[in-house]
């Protein structure tokens, strides 16, 4: 490769840095809002103590193989179900599973891959953007600091969070609209963003159970403590939860 060429890729990578830097400094704050109390540590501390009774080894429910397919499943669920996510990449995944692989496919045959899910084309381009940095700058591996996934294309706070987490061991907590609901409804983290979310639940986090907090919630959320009409009645946490309007079980409504 000649020097040129590896001068102009390290400029490339250089320059995406300080663009997502300038980006995150611009991001204007909420408006201000009182928020409720969060609930006691110890209480919290159940919580976390019941699901993991429950559930002692949580697992992402999306399919993959490796570090790279986990990033870009996790960057094409944006918006979307995981099922939806895994019926697409088991073929995607089948013929890439890898960053040279991807680009050797190309964006237009990704594109065919995955237009089943949601806003395809934005997430097939940035599929092969993130191929391309990781080359270029991380010699095709998936690095494990959240500023340098974040500098990939289609990465944020919330996926880095989960790939760091999932691959690599990390007790980070990856709010999606799922925690974000439990963690309100509960208030073992009332927030008014997603970042307050999981600043408050990491600060309330018991050592113990770091590793699969996040699994928890997310699955709580997905299953039990539902955004129109949570389950109350089934769930193992309701006399631990702040939330006042509880749904009754079907045959007491």
């Amino acid at each position: 490769m000649g020097v040129k060429k590896v001068l102009g890729r390290r400029a490339h990578c250089a320059m995406q840095t300080i663009r997502n830097t300038k980006r995150g400094i611009m991001a204007k704050s909420a408006k201000s809002v009182t928020l409720p109390r969060a609930l006691p540590r110890k209480t919290t501390k159940e919580i976390y103590a019941r699901l993991a009774a429950a559930d002692p080894e949580p697992q992402t429910e999306l399919n993959y193989t490796n570090a790279y397919t986990l990033l870009v499943a996790v960057v094409l669920s944006a918006q979307a179900t995981d099922k939806g996510v895994n019926k697409a990449t088991k073929d995607l995944f089948a013929v890439a599973d890898n960053p040279q692989a991807m680009l050797d496919l190309g964006e237009d045959k990704v594109r065919d891959y995955v237009k089943t899910i949601g806003l395809y084309r934005t997430k097939a381009k940035n599929v092969i953007l993130l191929s391309e940095r990781l080359l270029a700058c991380f010699d095709g591996r998936v690095p494990n600091d959240r500023k340098d996934l974040e500098s990939l294309a289609g990465v944020g706070r919330k996926t880095a969070n989960v790939v760091m987490n999932v691959v690599f061991g990390m007790p980070t907590m990856a709010v999606d609209t799922h925690i974000f609901r439990v963690a309100n409804r509960t208030r073992m983290a009332p927030g008014r963003n997603p970042l307050e979310v999981e600043k408050g639940l990491v600060k309330n986090l018991p050592d113990e159970y770091a590793q699969h907090a996040h699994h928890w919630l997310i699955l709580h959320g997905r299953y039990t403590c539902l955004a129109r009409k949570p389950r109350c009645w089934l769930c193992s946490i309701a006399d631990l939860c702040a939330y006042k309007d509880k749904t009754p079980a079907p045959d007491e409504a």
